[in-house]
């Protein structure tokens, strides 16, 4: 009884200690206090003194602990390290980690999120918001854009460059606007919901391209020549990296530089000769400056003692002899300027170079370091934007339009895709603001960028689909008044760049993640490739047994939260948002857990397991969203308008975390192991529910009213002038609340039969005068309701064209494209 009494406090002491991250010495001094206590007040038991002293002879730091366990671990651990390139390293290393490594490693710290700075724009952002951004979405035509020019117009793109869209980024000593991500993020926005084409032109010189490479690599003499030029938009940038063999795969690049000597106005110069075949180049056929990723090779050791230097960015006027661009992709639903570029023998000097010949070599990390922050705005607020006007508009037409004489968000299975419709747009507003906020801090948060670019297209893309079936034939017809169609159509766009999607949910979010967000994976990597073998193998002792400890503690963790469902995490507030983070700190932990035991089981292989490892970062992924959502919920201050779209998309998010953790476990490979895991990751099974119906009337409810919730979740909406789409359908939902009470009466009276019956066919101003004369109605509601049903019949319309309108100007008479033909 003794022994079972010092064993059982043994195990209370050693499992509070590892709950709460006790140290190693702390936990051992803990044990040992414990059993001194049992000891004095019952008998001295030798079984738990041996088991004690055991522990500490093999948990502390000795040369027998290091020989014995560490060793041969290491050795093993070597052995099962998956093969590394060089490409995959830099990628690894590129940015940095943020409030992924506390969701990662299962004990975020919750005040630290809300401790954040709120995203704000400064006063000279939010004015040219207000006043340039509004400006340029008036000059554009995005129907005209798509389907008669083919481009921007040549005022709008005089007045990008006049008034320094394409310097946003550029600091104000070049002549720039020195915009910071938020601000560059909500203009985008903004473009984006009037025009994608134009928030297209403007995003890319303003994301990763030669302004941004210049700013973080290139030297004085590049930075003064090219950045002043480039914020007057004098010179139109371009960065050319995909070419038709390396798309995702960009390491393997076919595109070369050889090092050798040349004529450069009329010198004999040391320089590259450069042989290239690009293609998806956003800007290249008007670009007047071409960046230029390749693999530089110097087999005449004119440099140095290397043969192969690896990927290289360079700067080149496209006026330089050989470069050719100006042919055109038309990628589909925007005409965006796009196209392939090649050259061909094309000799430049060695100085051309982004950051001069000290930087030969050394293009790929400067592509990832400056992609891991890039990707987290541009492409994000294309997602937003599209969402954005799916909300608002949907909104405005279900309670606009009829069907069975009431208005359509009236039905449930309407409702049901209007509450994703809502929920997704809260959620990628509130991504929208912190991931840019967070590179506003000085970040370069990589895996959280890599989040927010895979989710937020993705969920970007599900409106747009759901608002398309709600609107139905409205949608599908195109013309001037649909304002669906070509976010519809152009959402794949951005589904496809910057990583594609499947590469980047399958390969990079856990991939990277496991790595960079452990808090020892990647140190212990680094010591087991470490040539010096007697400091590699210290260096890996201490990391082993400090993951073992991590490792322990997260085992508890997730078994006591996953037995208290969350209730013994820590929360920062009070309140429903109490259960929240609560909830969020369990699946945390067994995210730490699960994350800890596959690598350790899989080894390898879990790089090309990607299906398993693709869950796992799904699980990050939505703890990363739910974050986002009571991020921006605290920073409006707490609103009782926004508590359901918070409860909608954290629940979504623990459901879809509850998702991945049983598809994981259905395909792991061990099924002991996977039940094993399963029964303490979800010891009573799937418990987390989706959002329920009444949760999704809430949110419903909420988009057909005209209040402040609206308005902020989608603030950056540009709804133009009085003749313009949205702005009629704005108006159009505005006259119909205005006319609801009188509608109401109307539609009571009907029922109830208390006006006149009048045989044939009547007219909506018929029944009015009928509600008149039968004082259902007075006069003043009467006028509201004309003009509601006016305004009604208006924007249910859609675009029709005269006969002939179209013409087949892109077909020659052989019935091949210019570019077949050519």
């Amino acid at each position: 009884m003794t022994t079972l009494v010092h064993l059982l406090v043994l195990l209370v002491v050693s499992g509070t200690m590892l709950y709460r991250r006790g140290a190693l010495m702390t936990t051992l001094v803990a044990n040992a206090i414990a059993l001194v206590i049992c000891s004095v007040v019952f008998e001295p038991s030798y079984v738990a003194w041996g088991l004690f002293i055991v522990a500490a002879l093999v948990l502390l730091p000795t040369p027998l602990r290091k020989n014995l366990i560490s060793k041969p671990v290491l050795s093993i651990f070597r052995r099962v390290l998956p093969p590394m390139t060089s490409t995959e390293r830099e990628a690894l290393e590129a940015g940095d980690v943020w409030w992924d490594g506390e969701l990662f490693q299962g004990n975020p710290n919750w005040q630290t999120l809300l401790s954040y700075p709120k995203p704000t724009l400064s006063e000279e952002e939010q004015a040219f918001v207000d006043n340039e951004t509004e400006e340029l979405c008036r000059i554009v035509n995005d129907f005209n854009i798509v389907h008669k020019d083919r481009d921007l117009s040549p005022e709008a793109w005089e007045y990008l460059k006049k008034a320094g869209f394409l310097g946003m980024i550029i600091p104000k000593e070049y002549g720039g606007k020195g915009f910071s991500a938020l601000a560059h993020s909500t203009v985008v926005t903004k473009l984006a919901s009037r025009s994608c084409t134009a928030a297209v032109t403007v995003m890319v010189p303003n994301s990763l391209g030669p302004a941004e490479l210049l700013l973080h690599y290139g030297t004085k003499e590049q930075k003064d020549h090219y950045l002043p030029r480039l914020a007057r938009g004098e010179e139109i940038p371009c960065f050319a990296l995909t070419a038709p063999k390396a798309g995702s795969d960009a390491g393997a690049i076919p595109d070369t530089g050889i090092i050798c000597q040349g004529t450069y106005e009329g010198k004999e110069v040391l320089g590259i000769r450069l042989n290239w075949n690009k293609r998806y180049i956003t800007l290249a056929p008007v670009a007047t400056v071409l960046g230029l990723a390749f693999k530089l090779y110097d087999p005449d050791k004119l440099l140095g003692d290397k043969v192969d230097y690896g990927i290289t960015c360079a700067l080149i006027p496209t006026d330089h002899p050989g470069v050719e661009v100006g042919r055109r992709h038309l990628p589909m639903g925007m005409a965006f300027m796009n196209g392939p570029t090649t050259g061909k023998d094309v000799f430049i000097p060695l100085d051309w170079i982004i950051g001069g010949k000290e930087y030969a070599g050394q293009g790929w990390r400067m592509l990832v370091e400056c992609l891991s922050a890039g990707r987290g705005i541009s492409l994000p607020a294309l997602g937003t934007a599209t969402a954005q006007v799916a909300y608002r508009m949907t909104g405005a037409y279900a309670r606009v339009r009829k069907q069975f004489k009431t208005h359509i968000g009236a039905f449930e299975g309407i409702e049901e895709a209007m509450a994703r419709i809502a929920g997704k747009t809260y959620q990628l507003e509130a991504m929208r603001q912190m991931t840019a906020a967070s590179i506003d801090l000085g970040v370069k948060p990589a895996v959280v960028t890599a989040i927010a670019k895979y989710h937020m297209t993705e969920l970007g893309r599900a409106v747009v689909t759901d608002a398309m079936d709600v609107h139905a034939g409205r949608g599908v017809i195109m013309g001037p008044e649909n304002y669906l169609a070509h976010g519809f159509v152009s959402q794949p766009i951005a589904i496809t760049v910057e990583g594609a999607n499947i590469l980047t949910r399958n390969l990079m979010i856990f991939g990277q993640g496991a790595v960079r967000c452990h808090p020892f994976v990647f140190d212990e990597m680094q010591a087991a490739a470490n040539t010096d073998k007697v400091k590699g193998l210290t260096d890996f002792d201490q990391l082993l047994f400090k993951h073992i400890g991590y490792a322990a503690s997260n085992f508890v963790r997730t078994l006591m939260l996953g037995l208290t469902a969350g209730r013994l995490a820590n929360a920062p507030t009070s309140g429903e948002t109490k259960r929240h983070f609560e909830q969020l700190s369990r699946f945390s932990a067994a995210l730490a857990l699960v994350a800890d035991v596959s690598m350790m089981l899989l080894g390898g292989d879990l790089k090309r397991r990607e299906r398993l490892s693709a869950r796992l970062g799904d699980v990050l992924s939505n703890l990363y969203m739910a974050s986002t959502a009571l991020k921006y919920y605290h920073d409006q201050g707490c609103p009782a308008s926004d508590l359901p779209y918070v409860r909608w998309c954290v629940r979504n998010a623990l459901y879809e975390c509850q998702k991945a953790f049983s598809q994981f476990f259905a395909n792991m490979p061990n099924s002991f192991v996977a039940w094993l895991m399963k029964l303490v990751v979800l010891p009573f099974g799937n418990k987390v529910r989706k959002p329920n119906d009444k949760l999704d009337h809430l949110l419903v409810a909420a988009m057909m009213k005209d209040h402040e919730l609206r308005d902020r979740v989608t603030a950056q909406v540009y709804l133009g002038a009085e003749d313009q789409p949205l702005a009629k359908m704005e108006a159009a939902f505005k006259a119909v609340l205005a006319a609801a009470d009188a509608d109401r009466k109307l539609g009571k009276a009907m029922r109830k039969g208390q006006m006149q019956e009048v045989e044939g066919p009547q007219t909506y101003e018929d029944v009015l005068q009928r509600a008149l004369q039968a004082g259902v109605i007075d006069s003043a509601e009467a006028e509201l309701l004309r003009k509601a049903e006016a305004l009604r019949d208006e924007v249910i319309q859609v675009d029709s064209f005269a006969r002939g309108h179209f013409t087949v100007s892109a077909l020659d008479k052989s019935g091949k494209s210019h570019s077949q033909a050519a």
